[in-house]
C-alpha cells in the first residue's frame, strides 16, 4: 500500500517525479553566492584527465592507453588536459578553473562503496560518521526557507543530516494540468500533515520552470542552472555521475565520461548569467586508478586522482600539485598515483571561500579531526 507521502510524489508526477541518474541535489542557504559539489562515481583516472606528459614514466605505465598530448590543451610545462575536455579547457584558459593533482580522501582501500561514503560523510574510516560533509556545511549558514533539496529519488549521503531536505526529480510524463493541481492544492489545504508537503513539491516545480524532463548532459546543467540562478533559489547543490569505473575499454568509455562531463558543466555555466560571477564549482571522485594499465585496455582501483575547482568565481588558470613522480620507488604501494594533497582540505577550502565561511571553523565542522593538514585556501575569490 502507497503512503501518504508516497501519494504526494505520483501525484505531482507532472511537475517531476522520478530521476534515474545523473542526480542532483540542492540546498537553500542565505547567501548571494553558489557552491557546486560534482561528485564522479566508479573512481575516475586522474592520470588521464589531467595528463603528466613531461613525467618520463607515464608513457611507458599507460602504453597504448597514453594520451596523445599532440591534440590535447597543454596546461603548464607538465601537464595537459584530456582532448574530450574543450570547454573546461576555455574556463581554464579564460581563469575559471584549475585543478588539483595527486589528492585523496583518507580511504586507501580501494572499495566503491566504502570510498564513496568517506568522501561524501568525511569521516577517517567508512561508515564512522553518519551524515554527510555537505548537510554540515548548510548547517554553517543561516537557513531560508526548505534548507535543502534533492533533485534525485533519494538524498546522497553527502546532503543527509540535520539539515532539512526536500526533493525534486524531473519526469518524462505529460506535465499534469494546471486545473487538476488547483484541485489537490484545494483537497490539501486544511490537512496539516500533507498541505506543506504538498506546498514543498509546487515550489520545486516553479524552480524548475521549463527546463523539461530530459536527462542528456546539456539538459541536466541547464536544469541545474535554472534553480541556482534565481534570487530566491537554491545556493548549494550536488550533481552526481556515474560511470567512471574504466576497467576495460578505458579510452573510449572515458572520453565519453569526459565529453559528457564538459557538456554538462558548460551548459551550467552559460545558463547561470551573471550569477556565474559568483559560483564555484568542485569535482572529485573516492579514488583514482592504478598507474599501470591493466591487460583488458584499462586500469583498475587506485589512490591519488585529480579534483577539478571551475566557476566564475575560481582563481584559476593553474594546476596545484606536489607531484610525487611515477617511478616505481614513488608510486603507492608499488602501484598507484601516491596522494599528497588532502581532498578533505581542499574540499574545506574551497567551500569556506565559495560561500564566505572562516576556512578553520568550516573545516572542523565538515571533517572533525580527519583534516591533517590546514584548509587549502586561495582558490575562490573572496
Amino acid at each position: 500500500m502507497s503512503s501518504r507521502r508516497q501519494f504526494l510524489q505520483i501525484a505531482a508526477a507532472g511537475a517531476g517525479a522520478i530521476l534515474v541518474s545523473p542526480r542532483i541535489a540542492f540546498a537553500s542557504v542565505a547567501t548571494d553566492r553558489r557552491f557546486v559539489f560534482v561528485i564522479q562515481r566508479g573512481a575516475a583516472d586522474g592520470l588521464n584527465i589531467v595528463v603528466p606528459y613531461a613525467e618520463p614514466a607515464y608513457a611507458t605505465l599507460r602504453g597504448a592507453l597514453a594520451i596523445d598530448t599532440s591534440s590535447a590543451r597543454r596546461l603548464d610545462g607538465s601537464f595537459a588536459l584530456h582532448p574530450a575536455l574543450v570547454q573546461i579547457g576555455t574556463m581554464y584558459a579564460d581563469r575559471q578553473a584549475l585543478f588539483v593533482h595527486a589528492v585523496a580522501s583518507p580511504y586507501r582501500d580501494r572499495s566503491h562503496f566504502d570510498g564513496q561514503n568517506v568522501l561524501e560523510t568525511g569521516g577517517a574510516s567508512p561508515y564512522q560518521v553518519k551524515d554527510g560533509w555537505l548537510n554540515r556545511l548548510v548547517e554553517q549558514l543561516p537557513a531560508v526557507r526548505e534548507s535543502a533539496i534533492a533533485f534525485a529519488p533519494t538524498v546522497p549521503m553527502a546532503l543527509r543530516g540535520n539539515a532539512k531536505v526536500s526533493s525534486y526529480a524531473p519526469s518524462a510524463l505529460p506535465q499534469a494540468p494546471d486545473d487538476l493541481l488547483t484541485r489537490v492544492s484545494q483537497l490539501y489545504e486544511q490537512d496539516a500533515q500533507l498541505r506543506p508537503l504538498w506546498a514543498s513539491a509546487m515550489t520545486a516545480r516553479g524552480l524548475a520552470g521549463h527546463a523539461g524532463a530530459r536527462q542528456d548532459p546539456a539538459s541536466l546543467g541547464k536544469l541545474a542552472a535554472g534553480f541556482l540562478s534565481r534570487d530566491e533559489g537554491p545556493r548549494i547543490a550536488m550533481i552526481e555521475t556515474g560511470g567512471w569505473d574504466t576497467h576495460s575499454a578505458q579510452n573510449a568509455r572515458l572520453a565519453n565520461q569526459l565529453k559528457a562531463l564538459d557538456t554538462m558543466l558548460a551548459a551550467l555555466r552559460d545558463n547561470m548569467g551573471p550569477v556565474w560571477s559568483k559560483t564555484t564549482v568542485l569535482v572529485a571522485t573516492e579514488f583514482g586508478r592504478t598507474a599501470a594499465a591493466n591487460g583488458t585496455g584499462g586500469t583498475d582501483h587506485g589512490t591519488g586522482s585529480v579534483a577539478m575547482v571551475l566557476g566564475g568565481a575560481v582563481s584559476g588558470g593553474r594546476v596545484i600539485a606536489d607531484w610525487p613522480g611515477l617511478a616505481p620507488r614513488d608510486l603507492y604501494e608499488a602501484r598507484d598515483l601516491k596522494p599528497t594533497t588532502s581532498l578533505d582540505a581542499l574540499i574545506a577550502g574551497v567551500a569556506s571561500e565559495s560561500l564566505g565561511l572562516d576556512p578553520e571553523r568550516t573545516a572542523r565542522a565538515l571533517f572533525g579531526q580527519t583534516v591533517a593538514t590546514r584548509p587549502l585556501t586561495g582558490i575562490v575569490h573572496t
